[in-house]
């Protein structure tokens, strides 16, 4: 059984930086993207950003929202079966709950919600004060 653990939100202030992990449990690199989603109160849930692994050999794609390009970076350690998801330059609108997930999405496609397979964690509040 999947399960992801999300930990490492917090309160920033504007132009700060946080570092989300993301811990998978019964979760292989390879077989699926993960994707870092967020959703902000009334607000539908986004893709961020997600990563995939190839399933043979150490290639990896990355896919970031435009909202976030140039801000955030995902990355994964395959030792600790975690991804991580490092953002700068925060602004108040990144306040929101985020999570990861399975996805099936290929290459950009990761990014959307339909193609999100969960199973959804408690999610980590990150909120941005201006």
């Amino acid at each position: 059984e999947v399960q992801f653990v999300e930990s490492g939100g917090g309160l920033v202030q504007a132009g700060g930086s946080l570092r989300l992990a993301c811990a998978a449990s019964g979760f292989a690199f390879g077989d699926y993207s993960i994707t870092w989603f967020r959703q902000a109160p009334g607000k539908e849930r986004e893709g961020v950003s997600c990563i995939s692994h190839a399933v043979v050999g150490d290639e990896i794609e990355t896919y970031y929202g435009d909202s976030v390009k140039g801000r955030f970076t995902i990355s994964s350690d395959k030792a600790k079966n975690t991804v991580y998801l490092q953002m700068s330059g925060l602004k108040p609108e990144d306040t929101a709950a985020y999570y990861c997930s399975e996805s099936v999405g290929i290459r950009s496609d990761c990014l959307l919600y339909a193609h999100a397979r969960g199973p959804w964690g408690q999610g980590t509040q990150v909120t941005v004060s201006s």
